[in-house]
């Protein structure tokens, strides 16, 4: 252990620690940008600097560590003039007009530059501003990147996709695609991770709330919009709702105030893909087609495109049913069409997602019907379901639990774990228990696969079904997802199906007991008959075509 004194605070941490870390165990935040632990610490920024008692520099808190006996200073006259000259020149290089930028009022350089009272810059204004592809869902403005290097280091570390990278040299350094290729033909997953760990407005997903405005304003067009059940368990928390008042019912009485004329929950077509997915898997394990390399989810559209860059040679071994989002897509240009008597033509179709990579899926050819152009018109993000919810000037507390459309409003506990990492697997097993004995298994028997993590970067277990043995794995981050391909094909280890996902998004998704019970699927005759009919009127329409 280190003894030390930060701000006349006595203090104590273990050896290896760092100067930031030892500040937060004494309730000392030191402000900081391009600071990340164990992914960016390396002092980019120069706003973690602290003076310690007998030198004369500064040090940068996020990679400098401790030593006994060190007397340091967190905010003192010298600190805070070096701190403030620093933030006016990062904001000499960033376009600074907040109240056009999606990060306004949550941008970690507003709120440095707020602390440090900077009421003006006193350097001339040189800003980089190069083309983009505003088609693209990711979009990068440069003349708001402050050169933290957190997007370089979560995609090259955390994902091992590479695709950012320094470019220029000295005071022309910047970020760019590797290869100074375009963003387009680059191996980018969409996997979003990027956007959520820069800390300010640089990155971010491509807004298309305005599509929709329209969409619902034209009175030729069925607006129909699905809700992730990811999305209910963040989209509260911006809009200042606790997480037991963000409830699923309120997301619906929004978007009809909103104007869409039918609301689901994507639940329903979740239980969609786990039928399809179960059966599947079933089928290869008797065909012993997961003999040599196991069946792989396929839900996952940032999971997709990493696999059709990096290994290509295991597309056959993805499941071939789509996702919920363009289940339900397909769904509902056909059946539910049918259901209410409109030409699919008429229909849009919204989706309401966690994830960006869904923005790109919406638009993959391999997604393509011959009906009527794309399963999905358009896909939003939840911050952009929020900002429709401003835009419409709807007060949160005034929402009210409303249910979903009738039809395809009931869905299960499959669906609503799709939420929660293993979920998918977990759903999938159930499915597969079923078909193999006839009978629902008991409501904690796969939950080893939900929710947890080994330490070699994913969760494997063997789960009994009858009288066979299935070896199952779930992965998350596209990082420890090449790491888990590359021991199979090593033959390091050996598994019969694993889910993907792009990025782990652990989400707080409570699951009573009663839904692998009472409510489960295969008992519910009612439910369990309309995916009967759905999976099997329209079954070419629940597989995706390499």
């Amino acid at each position: 252990m280190v003894n030390l004194l930060i701000d006349n605070i006595e203090v104590t941490v273990p050896e290896e620690t760092t100067i930031i870390e030892a500040a937060e165990s004494a309730g000392i935040l030191i402000p900081r940008l391009c600071y990340l632990k164990e992914i960016n610490e390396i002092g980019a920024c120069r706003v973690c600097v602290v003076e310690i008692e007998g030198k004369d520099k500064l040090f940068t808190s996020c990679n400098n560590k401790v030593e006994d006996g060190m007397v340091i200073y967190t905010n003192s006259p010298k600190v805070r003039k070096h701190r403030k000259t620093t933030v006016e020149m990062i904001l000499s290089q960033h376009d600074s007009n907040c109240v056009t930028c999606v990060r306004s009022g949550n941008c970690a350089l507003q709120k440095v530059a707020n602390e440090l009272n900077i009421i003006n810059i006193p350097y001339e204004k040189e800003l980089e501003r190069l083309p983009w592809n505003k088609e693209f869902p990711i979009i990068r403005d440069s003349s708001k990147c402050i050169r933290c290097m957190r997007c370089i280091q979560v995609c090259d570390k955390v994902q091992s996709m590479k695709v950012w990278d320094v470019v220029g040299t000295g005071s022309r350094t910047s970020v760019g695609i590797t290869g100074n290729c375009k963003i387009e033909k680059a191996d980018c997953a969409l996997c979003g991770q990027c956007v959520t760990h820069c800390p300010v407005g640089a990155l971010r997903e491509r807004d298309d709330t305005e599509k929709v405005w329209d969409a619902i304003a034209a009175k030729d067009k069925v607006t129909i919009v699905q809700v992730a059940p990811a999305v209910r368990a963040a989209w509260g928390e911006e809009l200042g709702l606790s997480h037991e008042e963000a409830t699923m019912g309120k997301i619906v009485d929004a978007l009809r105030r909103i104007g869409f004329d039918y609301v689901f929950d994507t639940v329903f077509s979740a239980d969609l893909t786990i039928m399809e997915e179960g059966t599947e898997f079933v089928e290869r394990f008797k065909n012993e087609k997961t003999k040599k390399m196991p069946m792989f989810t396929s839900c996952c559209p940032g999971w997709i495109r990493f696999v059709k860059s990096q290994y290509p040679h295991l597309v056959p071994q993805l499941s071939t049913a789509k996702s919920p989002q363009q289940m339900f897509g397909s769904v509902m240009k056909t059946y539910y069409a049918q259901k209410i008597g409109v030409k699919p033509e008429n229909i849009y179709t919204v989706s309401i997602m966690p994830c960006i990579a869904k923005k790109g899926e919406s638009k993959m050819e391999l997604l393509y019907e011959e009906y009527e152009g794309h399963d999905v018109n358009l896909v939003l993000t939840t911050r952009e379901l929020n900002r429709m919810i401003k835009t419409a000037h709807i007060d949160p507390c005034t929402l009210n639990n409303v249910e979903c459309d009738e039809l395809m409003k009931d869905g299960t506990g499959a669906g609503v774990i799709f939420g929660t990492t293993g979920g998918v697997m977990e759903a999938a097993l159930r499915s597969a228990y079923y078909l193999i004995t006839n009978r629902n298994p008991d409501p904690d028997a796969f939950r080893i696969v939900r929710g947890s993590r080994e330490t070699k970067g994913w969760t494997s277990a063997e789960i009994d079904i009858g009288v066979i043995t299935v070896k199952a794995a779930v992965v998350n981050g596209l990082g420890n997802a090449r790491a888990l391909i590359e021991a199979l094909e090593k033959g390091e280890v050996k598994y019969d199906f694993v889910e993907v996902m792009a990025f782990q998004e652990v989400v707080s998704v409570v699951v009573d007991n009663r839904y692998m019970m009472e409510e489960s699927y295969l008992q519910n005759v009612e439910i369990f008959s309309i995916i009967l009919i759905i999976t099997q009127r329209f079954a070419s329409l629940m597989k995706i075509r390499m």
